[in-house]
C-alpha cells in the first residue's frame, strides 16, 4: 500500500523537484519557466524565503514533489505577509492535499502574527481562485501586468484579513 504524501520544510536541495512541478502546472497554461527573472527565487530557497523570516512547504509523494506552497513577510508593510508557489500535481488537486497546504500556511500566518495576506495571482488560475475564496481571500479587482517571464501576463490581487480566515472541510 502505498504511503500518503508528507507535507515538509523545503530544502535548497529540493529545486530541482519544485521547478519540475511548478514548469508541469506552467506548461497546462502555454507558460514557461523563467528562471533567470520572475522564477529565479527557486534557486535560493533559503535566502528568499527561510532567512527572510518566510518559509516554504513541500508535498511529497513517492521520492516525488507533488506540491508547494511558501510565505514571507513584506518588508515596509508591518503585520502582512505575501504567499507565494502554491502549486499542486494535477492528479492531486481537488483533493485535501491543497486544503492542507493552504491551511499550513495560514497557520504559519497566525502563528507568526500576521494580521494580513496579501498576494497576486496569474489571472488565468480560475480554479485557484475559486479555491482562494473558499478560504474567505477577496480579490479586489486590481490587475497589474508582469514582464519577468517569457512572456507578458496578467495578476488579479487578493487578501485575507486573518479575523475572516476559515479553514474549508
Amino acid at each position: 500500500m502505498a504511503r500518503p504524501p508528507q507535507l515538509r520544510d523545503a530544502r535548497s536541495c529540493d529545486a530541482p523537484g519544485i521547478i519540475a512541478l511548478i514548469t508541469s502546472v506552467y506548461s497546462e497554461f502555454g507558460e514557461t519557466m523563467c528562471l533567470e527573472s520572475g522564477d529565479k527565487d527557486l534557486l535560493h530557497i533559503d535566502q528568499v524565503y527561510w532567512e527572510r523570516g518566510g518559509a516554504f512547504w513541500v508535498l511529497e509523494h513517492e521520492d516525488e514533489i507533488i506540491g508547494t506552497h511558501a510565505a514571507y513577510p513584506i518588508v515596509g508593510k508591518a503585520g502582512v505577509c505575501t504567499f507565494r508557489r502554491l502549486y499542486l500535481k494535477s492528479d492531486f488537486r481537488g483533493t485535501e492535499w491543497g486544503r492542507e497546504l493552504m491551511s499550513i500556511a495560514i497557520e504559519w500566518a497566525r502563528n507568526n502574527g500576521f494580521a494580513r495576506i496579501e498576494f497576486w495571482s496569474d489571472t488565468r488560475f480560475h480554479r485557484a481562485h475559486r479555491f482562494f475564496e473558499k478560504f474567505n481571500f477577496r480579490r479586489t479587482g486590481g490587475l497589474r501586468e508582469m514582464r519577468d517571464s517569457v512572456e507578458p501576463y496578467r495578476e488579479h490581487f487578493f487578501f485575507l484579513n486573518l479575523h475572516d480566515a476559515k479553514i474549508c472541510d
